[in-house]
């Protein structure tokens, strides 16, 4: 899945990077506000994959002494990362230079130039934009795109298909104003169009930061996988009762378990600690991404006080 991640993040790295040049330099020619919105938006997006590949290769990083269960949540503070920059510098400067040029209207020059630069943008962020979809659509299952976000634990390729979303919606708004600029002569189109593709980033930073936020603080696994857990320790032999199941996610491959069960008082030590094991083995064969799992011994009425 990893690979699969990073052929979307290099796809959208590369596009946007050679996106961006042109559009600075259509910016400069033509001197359309809307036109330097969009290269600022394709350079914050290059930026940004930049930042999710180092949040990868971060997370890729070995168990040690001072993180014992490794850099897992370095792709969620990066992408958390990512929305913020999105917010401040994408939305920020957009709707600065959009206000600006509303203050202060220009009229647009050489706008040929920006129809070719805008057509073959929106066909290169159209490529990424399926890539992104299918590489999202190999993770989500049989899940609705909207569920499968919200139950998505590697946040990589979402955040590619959010950015790559915003970006066409960034470059239709860009077309449709500088045309209708062009057929009505309204010099304050071009500014109007800088908000409104800064409102566009906002609203995707705001999302992408409320998608990424609970997996930073420490979510628990998907439904499926705790019910799972739940009935292999239920069904494990001298188990009484299941006190307590905590799952978190150290990662998007690496779910934490914690396990409070009360064991028949008749069995030894030794009975205890041969069902622990087999109850580790079998929850960590049946779903692969446990990679920790602690059990405690621990009477039903005991828990309960200590609980409170």
């Amino acid at each position: 899945m990893a690979g699969s991640s990073k052929k979307v993040i290099y796809a959208a790295l590369i596009g946007n990077a050679l996106i961006a040049v042109t559009k600075f330099i259509a910016a400069f020619i033509t001197n359309s506000s809307a036109m330097l919105s969009e290269g600022i938006h394709s350079l914050v997006d290059t930026g940004n994959q930049i930042l999710l590949l180092y949040g990868m290769k971060r997370a890729q990083k070995p168990a040690d002494e001072m993180f014992p269960f490794g850099y897992g949540k370095e792709i969620y503070f990066w992408s958390f990362v990512v929305a913020i920059l999105i917010f401040a510098v994408g939305a920020g400067v957009s709707i600065y230079e959009g206000v600006h040029r509303i203050l202060h209207p220009q009229p647009i020059t050489d706008v040929y130039i920006n129809y070719i630069v805008l057509s073959l943008a929106i066909v290169f962020e159209g490529i990424a934009w399926v890539m992104a979809i299918r590489g999202f659509s190999k993770q989500k299952g049989k899940w609705g795109y909207i569920s499968a976000i919200k139950r998505a634990k590697d946040p990589s390729i979402f955040v590619v298909l959010f950015e790559d979303t915003a970006a066409i919606l960034g470059l239709l708004v860009a077309l449709l104003a500088i045309f209708l600029g062009q057929l009505s002569g309204n010099i304050y189109l071009d500014g109007v169009a800088s908000i409104v593709i800064g409102l566009i980033l906002g609203a995707t930073a705001t999302w992408l930061a409320h998608e990424t936020k609970s997996l930073l603080i420490g979510e628990r696994a998907n439904s499926p996988v705790v019910a799972g857990i739940r009935e292999i320790a239920q069904n494990a032999i001298y188990v009484e009762h299941v006190n307590e199941l905590v799952t978190m996610h150290m990662g998007p491959d690496f779910v934490l378990v914690n396990l409070s069960l009360d064991f028949i008082d008749e069995i030894s030590a030794r009975d205890i600690e041969q069902t622990v094991s087999a109850m580790t083995l079998s929850i960590k064969a049946s779903f692969p991404i446990v990679k920790r799992v602690f059990i405690e011994a621990e009477s039903r009425s005991q828990h309960l006080k200590t609980s409170k």
